[in-house]
């Protein structure tokens, strides 16, 4: 089910936890849409990383979590796999949507695999990012309009969504320090931005390029550009 703009009832609530690596993108979405009053919305707490996020959420058991898809200690699909307890809970699940900016295939895939039950991009609306928050907690599934064909063609095919075996060798914080290395960024940089030393930084590249078996930073950025992971 695409967003859309809804006139909620006035009785209605929900509790949101937001998590995201950017605190003024949080205080935006906060002021967009956490005035309870206004749009039945209470937010409960915010997290800005993987550990943050799992020790919020349990504390506060919201009803649906907005949850960023790229995050310092494992990115969204890491939170997810700690809070399956808590999606698989009989009373008062809680439930997931994916609030990224990015668009890519595997980020969308990744999420929804990993139970998620919508991703909406940041350019969504405040009044369409609360219903979608509603639906989500009704237990509907949501998506951007871009990304709703895309996301039914890819899990209602017979065919499963094609898998790059070279990209499943890699674990999550490994897929993370490819990223960031393709983009550009310093050893020192990558620490900083994933909480981790410089030295944990040099060995995660020298996994991926063993696993991957390539010799240097460059050709790992061909190899990351050409899967469009950049």
């Amino acid at each position: 089910m695409t967003e859309e703009n809804t006139t909620l009832p006035a009785d209605r609530r929900v509790r949101v936890v937001l998590v995201d690596d950017h605190r003024m993108f949080r205080a935006g979405v906060q002021a967009e849409i956490g005035e309870t009053g206004r749009t039945g919305v209470e937010v409960v707490g915010e997290a800005a990383d993987v550990d943050q996020a799992v020790t919020v959420i349990t504390a506060t058991r919201p009803e649906v979590v907005l949850l960023d898809v790229h995050l310092p200690g494992g990115g969204g699909v890491e939170v997810l796999r700690r809070c399956a307890p808590l999606m698989a809970a009989a009373e008062q699940p809680v439930r997931f949507l994916a609030l990224s900016v990015s668009d890519a295939a595997e980020d969308v895939i990744g999420v929804i695999r990993g139970g998620a039950r919508g991703y909406v991009t940041k350019t969504i609306t405040g009044a369409d990012l609360v219903a979608s928050v509603f639906r989500v907690q009704e237990g509907d599934a949501v998506f951007s309009p871009r990304l709703a064909g895309f996301v039914l063609d890819a899990f209602a095919s017979t065919d499963a969504p094609p898998v790059d075996e070279d990209l499943d060798r890699l674990t999550q914080r490994e897929r993370e320090v490819l990223r960031l290395i393709a983009r550009g960024y310093a050893y020192k940089e990558i620490a900083k931005q994933l909480f981790i030393s410089v030295k944990t930084v040099e060995s995660h590249v020298s996994a991926v390029l063993r696993k991957l078996q390539l010799s240097n930073r460059h050709e790992l950025t061909r190899w990351a550009t050409a899967r469009r992971l950049v």
